[in-house]
This record gives C-alpha cells, sequence and structure tokens, in this order.
C-alpha cells in the first residue's frame, strides 16, 4: 500500500489557488488529494516543457480557464508549482511568463525536497 505524500506549495501557489472560484478550488483540490494518494486524476495532463512528473489540472469556472501545475517526481512530497488563470495574449499557449515561473519553482522545489527529505527521489 502506497504511503500519502506530504503536499507542499511553492511560492504563492496557494494563494493563488483561494483566489479561484469556488467550484475550480475544490475540483483542484481534490485532483491534489489523488495525486498525494499516488494517483493521477482524469483531468490531470502531462505539462509540456519540463519533462515527465510534472502535470496541469486544467478547469473553467465564471468562464475562465484555470490552471494548477504539480510534481509528483518526488517519493514522498508532491509540490504544487504554479495556479493561475489562463490569460495568454498567444490563444491556446500558456504565457511565457508561467512557462518559466513553474520551471524556477520546480528547481526550486529539487533544492527544498534534497534539503529536507534527502537525494531519494
Amino acid at each position: 500500500m502506497a504511503t500519502e505524500k506530504i503536499l507542499e506549495w511553492a511560492g504563492s501557489s496557494k494563494r493563488d489557488l483561494m483566489d479561484f472560484p469556488d467550484n475550480v478550488r475544490r475540483a483542484v483540490g481534490y485532483a491534489l488529494g489523488v495525486a498525494q494518494l499516488g494517483a493521477k486524476h482524469p483531468t490531470a495532463k502531462p505539462w509540456k516543457g519540463d519533462g515527465p512528473g510534472v502535470l496541469e489540472i486544467v478547469e473553467s469556472g465564471d468562464g475562465n480557464a484555470y490552471r494548477a501545475v504539480y510534481t509528483v517526481r518526488f517519493a514522498k512530497v508532491v509540490y504544487v508549482l504554479h495556479c493561475f488563470q489562463k490569460k495568454s495574449p498567444s490563444g491556446i499557449r500558456t504565457a511565457k511568463t508561467d512557462a518559466d515561473l513553474v520551471h524556477q519553482r520546480l528547481m526550486a522545489a529539487r533544492q527544498h525536497y534534497e534539503a529536507h527529505y534527502g537525494h531519494e527521489i
């Protein structure tokens, strides 16, 4: 039986999630709970650009699109890297600032994990 993972929030991701509409916040929270238990929620899909183990939850609410990006690369922790409302000026594509922030927080998550949990990945 798999052990439940710890949920860690990078940067402002928790505050940002709390600003989402209630239905979106609940849906994202449930999907993150599934990830903590070692499974993948049906709405989670691979995040393009940072390799395997980085996923995004896509939800709609109040006519807007919302994303929550997290990683399951680490044995003991699920890191929520970024929660944001999708407002890309280039249509379907995610804004470069959001993609860059996910990458930066993923690197910081690795450092945090190694400092607090060792090198077991």
